[in-house]
């Protein structure tokens, strides 16, 4: 009989473990050896800092990225296949969210592996609860073009989607990348359209704020360099 696949979550703001990351998660981590993750020495980090296991050194750790190949997973996930639990760790937040855990779990589903998703921070919801926008209709586009006249493209044809289905459409950015980003949104959209802004979802400096493309030209920001989730609907 097969083991379950343990999707188990992280946090997304430095030293937050203790108000994100649930005890029932730190209980099922007590019996869990064998892990796949983005990084070994960040979720080595990561599962030391919860303080439930005794030693990491008796830990197993495989990596699973964005560079994993389909054609790996059979071995990385034999361990599951021949009865043994494993857990999959994102670098942040809930694994298979714009995270490469799901290629570990579309296989688990492919193999007759039970998936157990484990309750955890994710910033893309909670940038959503938190803007005041369509939470029955949305989309989650990940990251835009870096090219200029591609992003302002997709810019302008997200806002007629939004528009058209009053649909709330979320994407996140590399931090540095923040400010630029802002100029692609603030040129595109119309001035009516309401964009939320999440930085630093449940860390110290967060801040959450949704104001219409007009309100933000009028007292524009500049942002530090903060993971960011950007959303806007057309109104």
């Amino acid at each position: 009989m097969p083991g379950k696949l343990f999707l188990i979550p992280n946090v997304i703001a430095d030293a937050t473990q203790e108000n994100v990351i649930p005890h029932s998660v730190k209980e099922r981590l007590k019996s869990l050896r064998l892990f796949l993750v983005e990084d070994i020495r960040t979720a080595r980090r990561y599962l030391s800092s919860l303080k439930v296991i005794e030693s990491i050194e008796v830990l197993d750790f495989k990596v699973l990225n964005k560079d994993t190949q389909p054609s790996e997973l059979a071995e990385l996930l034999h361990p599951a296949l021949t009865g043994n639990d494993m857990g999959v760790i994102s670098e942040s937040g809930c694994p298979c969210i714009a995270d490469p855990g799901a290629l570990a779990v579309a296989y688990a589903h492919q193999h007759n592996i039970q998936v157990v998703p484990l309750v955890g921070p994710s910033s893309i919801l909670l940038a959503l609860m938190a803007s005041g926008l369509n939470g029955q209709r949305f989309a989650f586009h990940g990251y835009l073009p870096i090219d200029a006249k591609e992003a302002a493209n997709v810019i302008k044809e997200l806002e007629r989607e939004s528009k058209m289905r009053s649909q709330t459409q979320l994407f996140i950015e590399t931090p540095y990348r923040n400010n630029s980003i802002l100029d692609h949104l603030l040129n595109s959209l119309s001035p009516t359209t309401l964009l939320s802004i999440a930085l630093d979802v449940t860390g110290g400096h967060e801040s959450i704020k949704t104001k219409s493309i007009k309100d933000w030209k009028a007292e524009k920001p500049s942002f530090a360099k903060q993971p960011a989730v950007f959303s806007f609907l057309a109104v």
